[in-house]
């Protein structure tokens, strides 16, 4: 089994948010990077870093601090957050992160899912939040009607 810890960015800080409620943060470390180097001290090998304020926007906001993360961090490093165009993923890449996460794309565009699984290959990770059985997006900001087990294997067989 793999463990990732996960390092949630929001106004430049590690935080979690209460029940995805971007209003309801608890910061856990003022320095993101210094939290990557302390979970790797602590034997991590992969590392989740997502980027509230691009998921929210709906483009990366954090890129810089997330090169750094990746720059700091001896592992895996995988990066979502507001991956909602080809520009965004490929300043993804450019950040040195090892796989690219995306979530409210694979619903709403299926041209870019299909480009970012020819061009990402294994390094694509396609993420469905969830809430109460059914799929959310944007930031957990829109909750739709569709069930995120049926979307699930929708994507399976893509």
């Amino acid at each position: 089994m793999i463990l990732y810890p996960a390092i949630d960015l929001q106004g430049g800080r590690a935080v979690r948010l209460v029940q995805g409620d971007f209003d309801q943060s608890t910061v856990f470390n003022e320095d993101p990077v210094a939290q990557a180097r302390a979970f790797g001290e602590q034997g991590a090998t992969h590392l989740h870093v997502v980027d509230l304020d691009g998921a929210k926007e709906g483009t990366p906001v954090h890129s810089a601090q997330v090169a750094a993360i990746a720059a700091a961090f001896d592992g895996i490093v995988q990066f979502g957050g507001g991956m909602r165009s080809r520009a965004a993923i490929e300043t993804a890449l450019a950040t040195g992160v090892d796989r690219v996460v995306v979530g409210t794309a694979v619903l709403e565009d299926a041209d870019l899912l299909r480009w970012a699984i020819d061009r990402l290959g294994d390094r694509l990770v396609v993420a469905l939040d969830a809430k109460d059985g059914k799929v959310a997006t944007r930031g957990w900001t829109v909750v739709t009607d569709r069930d995120a087990e049926e979307v699930a294997q929708e994507l399976v067989n893509t």
